[in-house]
């Protein structure tokens, strides 16, 4: 069950272990993004000039972990990456969060039908998941 706030904003949860480099996504089903994958409509588009107050970080963040049943303090949202899709319903907020545990907790998402997957282990996502991703291993590996 999404809240009306997910019709703005997605999510997309990663772990990243800096010690080997390894860099996996929550992937639910044929999405990485939580809790619904975008409309066939999205397109990606530049930041609008005003951020509307339910695409606030914050407020998505704390909505994710209660309806994820996610512990708080064992996640990072990632305030420096920016995404944003055009839909019919209007703009989409694409949020990243990561995992500060030391190995990504399979556990925390198998109860949401989820799966750690590295970027490799991707085909057959739709190409603007796979682009985002590429966006993900751009900004965590250039030290973003």
């Amino acid at each position: 069950m999404s809240t009306p706030l997910f019709d703005h904003n997605r999510v997309i949860l990663c772990h990243f272990d800096s010690y080997s480099t390894a860099l996996v996504f929550a992937r639910y089903g044929a999405s990485i993004l939580g809790p619904v994958p975008l409309p066939a409509s999205a397109a990606p588009m530049p930041a609008p000039a005003e951020v509307a107050v339910h695409h606030e970080p914050e407020m998505v963040f704390d909505a994710l972990a209660a309806q994820f049943g996610l512990d708080p303090a064992k996640l990072n949202p990632d305030d420096d990456f920016q995404a944003w899709m055009a839909s019919d319903d209007g703009p989409i907020r694409i949020h990243l969060v990561r995992f500060a545990t030391l190995d990504a907790p399979k556990e925390a998402i198998e109860p949401l039908g989820g799966v750690f997957k590295p970027i490799s282990e991707m085909r057959g996502l739709p190409m603007i998941e796979l682009n985002l991703m590429r966006q993900v291993f751009n900004q965590i590996m250039g030290g973003g």
